[in-house]
């Protein structure tokens, strides 16, 4: 890729684009007030991105390229509600092998797994109650599901859908549950941790990372990860002596209440304090995530506010406020 291109963020006002490669970064299909279609995209390269719009030959245009292809774009810039956009006359995939998806792509989120993992074992050493401790160890300690924790995604597109993005979304969990039951104390502190471990824990056999792209596995889609995370459970708990049936039953509530409600997913809602939390600290952190890397992906626009996220139903004011006033 030229190094003499305009950086996105330098982009102008009425300024041409003329077979400019970039990355689709997402594409949407809409219907505007006219009842007509068009094209709503998120096309990038190192130096950011900027919206696309499409309006003419959207139904012969939007299946000659998808998510992840580098295409070859002609247009105009143009600002509208002061936010740029690219106005695309001309759109056409790139020749295969002609440009490597590296040379569009802002560096990836880098995770030191192997140092959460340490801080789990550590975490989950100040259990108190011995059956919880020990199936936690027994899980997290297994060969398979180290070796599958330590790279797996939490999700595949919207929050830590990343490598090793599980394990990260499990130890911020944990880091939050301490705080929590150090305020809220008639909380059982050993659910809320086990809550925070396991209640994802299946995803290492639900997610699978094939090509950079992270899929659904053929054992994710049939069963779920609340389902495997159960019979993991039944695994380990019956290979302890004396492992109460009660607890046993409350752990698998934490896991299969965890998505809050009914209508999210779950097959039952949280029916004591401990799930409630394990399931409102799970979305509460999922949507951190999600927002802070949608906002730092749109402050690489140069804008002062973000495109329109349909995931928070709003748009965002990009200026990092930390220390701002100290």
């Amino acid at each position: 890729m030229s190094d003499k291109l305009t950086p996105i963020k330098m982009l102008t006002d009425k300024e041409p684009i003329a077979d400019r490669p970039l990355l689709v970064k997402d594409k949407v299909l809409g219907v505007g007030k006219n009842g007509k279609s068009f094209l709503s995209l998120l096309v990038g390269d190192k130096s950011g991105h900027i919206d696309g719009r499409i309006w003419d030959r959207v139904d012969e245009i939007a299946d000659t390229f998808s998510i992840g292809d580098v295409v070859l774009v002609k247009g105009l810039v143009q600002v509208y509600q002061n936010r740029k956009q690219i106005i695309i006359h001309k759109i056409e995939k790139a020749p295969p092998d002609s440009f490597s998806k590296d040379d569009f792509q802002i560096e990836s989120v880098q995770v030191d797994a192997h140092a959460l993992f340490s801080e789990l074992i550590t975490i989950v050493q100040t259990v108190e109650a011995g059956p919880i401790k020990q199936i936690l160890l027994d899980s997290i300690q297994d060969d398979e599901i180290k070796k599958l924790l330590l790279k797996a995604p939490a999700a595949k597109s919207i929050h830590h859908a990343h490598r090793g993005g599980l394990i990260e979304h499990i130890v911020s969990i944990c880091r939050l549950m301490k705080s929590i039951a150090a305020h809220y104390t008639h909380l059982n502190y050993d659910l809320l941790v086990f809550g925070a471990i396991y209640h994802d824990l299946g995803k290492v056999w639900e997610l699978e990372i094939n090509k950079d792209m992270i899929q659904y596995s053929h054992k994710g889609r049939l069963l779920g990860h609340m389902q495997l995370a159960c019979e993991l459970i039944d695994k380990k708990s019956q290979r302890i002596l004396g492992f109460p049936e009660d607890l046993r039953e409350i752990l698998k509530h934490i896991i299969l209440s965890h998505h809050g409600k009914i209508e999210y997913g779950s097959p039952v809602r949280p029916y004591i304090m401990e799930a409630f939390v394990v399931a409102s600290i799970d979305e509460f952190d999922s949507k951190m995530d999600t927002m802070f890397s949608f906002i730092k992906a749109e402050r690489e626009t140069g804008d002062s506010w973000s495109r329109y996220s349909e995931h928070f139903d709003r748009y965002f004011y990009l200026e990092n406020l930390k220390g701002k006033w100290t």
